[in-house]
This record gives C-alpha cells, sequence and structure tokens, in this order.
C-alpha cells in the first residue's frame, strides 16, 4: 500500500513542479519581450484600487478530511504604479492589503479561515491604447505574498474531536493575470476609470505543518495552495 501512494503523491509534485516552471518561463519571456520595446510616448501612472475576493483553497477536518468549504468574500484595497514604455506596452508594480477567507460546518460548529497578505505582484502589461478614451488591457506576472495575520474563528454549541491548529509560511508566491477596461474621463485623458478581474494562481504550499501536534490538535491546513479570483474598480492618473 505504501509503494502506491508514494507513487502518486511523486507523479502529483512533478506535475506540480512543471506548471510552475512553465508559468515562471512564461513570465520571464513576456519581461524580456516588454524591455526589449521600443520607448514611445513614456508615461508613468499611479493608481488605487478597492478588491473585492473570493479565494480557494482546501481545509483538513478534525478527522483528517478534506474539506473544500464554502465560497467567502473578503475585501482588499492597494495602490499600483506602472510605467509605459509605448502606448501598448507597459510594466506596473502593486502593493495591495488584502484578506482570504472559507468557511466550513463540522459537528455543528462552523470554522472560518482568514489569512491577511500583503501582495506585491509585477506586472507586463498589453493595451490597445494607454492614452485613448476607452482601453483594454491584461496583465500577468509574479506576484509575492507577505502574511500579516492568520486567524481559525470557531463559533457554535458542537464538540470536534480535535481543537484545530492554523500555522501558515510567512510567505506565499503566485503567479497573477488579469484583464480590465479603463476609461479617460478629463480631456486630456489623463484621469482614468478602471475596472476589472484579477486572479492568482498559488505556486507554494502555504501550510508550515513543522510543529508537534498534542493529541487533540491537528492542523486544518494540510499541503494547500491558495487561488484567488478579485474583481477591481479604481482610478488612475497618467503623468
Amino acid at each position: 500500500m505504501g509503494r502506491p501512494l508514494y507513487h502518486n503523491y511523486l507523479i502529483n509534485y512533478k506535475m506540480k513542479n512543471s506548471k510552475i516552471k512553465i508559468l515562471l518561463g512564461l513570465s520571464v519571456v513576456a519581461f524580456l519581450f516588454a524591455f526589449n520595446t521600443t520607448a514611445n510616448a513614456q508615461k508613468a501612472e499611479f493608481g488605487i484600487r478597492y478588491m473585492p475576493t473570493f479565494s480557494n483553497f482546501d481545509m483538513q477536518a478534525s478527522d483528517g478530511s478534506t474539506i473544500k468549504g464554502e465560497v467567502t468574500i473578503s475585501h482588499g484595497i492597494g495602490v499600483l504604479m506602472g510605467y509605459n514604455f509605448n502606448e501598448n506596452v507597459g510594466i506596473q508594480g502593486e502593493v495591495i492589503y488584502s484578506a482570504v477567507a472559507r468557511r466550513y460546518s463540522e459537528r455543528s460548529v462552523e470554522q472560518k479561515v482568514v489569512l491577511r497578505y500583503v501582495n506585491i505582484p509585477l506586472l507586463l502589461s498589453l493595451n490597445t491604447g494607454k492614452s485613448r478614451m476607452f482601453n483594454l488591457n491584461i496583465v500577468a506576472g509574479p506576484q509575492i505574498g507577505i502574511r500579516v495575520g492568520s486567524k481559525v474563528y470557531t463559533t457554535g454549541d458542537g464538540t470536534l474531536m480535535a481543537q484545530p491548529l492554523l500555522e501558515v509560511k510567512k510567505t506565499d508566491l503566485g503567479f497573477a493575470y488579469g484583464a480590465g477596461l479603463d476609461v479617460g474621463l478629463n480631456e486630456a485623458k489623463t484621469l482614468r476609470l478602471g475596472a476589472g478581474f484579477r486572479g492568482v494562481y498559488g505556486l507554494i504550499d502555504i501550510s508550515d505543518n513543522s510543529s508537534t501536534t498534542a493529541t487533540d490538535t491537528y492542523y486544518i491546513l494540510e499541503r494547500t495552495n491558495i487561488e484567488t479570483y478579485s474583481g477591481y474598480i479604481g482610478f488612475s492618473v497618467l503623468f
């Protein structure tokens, strides 16, 4: 029994590593393309955004089974700083404070896991026309997340087989991607309203199960990667 389980784990590990290498490779190619683009109509950009967020990550019940949990909305807010090489290609860095959350019920006890991060994506931006009245854009690139908080909220009058223990690594690494539309609000089209979608695929296991657990505790996260899906709306200024 041990060998087939180990063999399946090894196959899954190799497949996950292949996905990571492909995504990082695409990021490198995209950034090389951006830096080799001829500078034209150079403009800097600064903006703020509000980002309601849905997240997806697996949790572990007290009996060791895997639970998907319920979709839970959380909130994020961030700033962006960008540089446009020309009307169609640019790069942007962002600093986003956001929370990700999932909840589930077990034995009449409701568990809610909340993780708070400061996320810093560095993105290639491709545009139909950055200074036009209407601009469609797509973005992609790596994102590093710095954990600033984590907590399990437990409510209800039931009794669990063991108490949840939440241990999370201090950093996360993901691949961010998205698309959006921004609209010029003034005559010069330098003040812009933007709205769109942003997704992040987690590339590493965020759970940190290196500590020894007591007989009446268990890790609520086990081999966990986070995926997030956000909408955003905000304002930016070209200058």
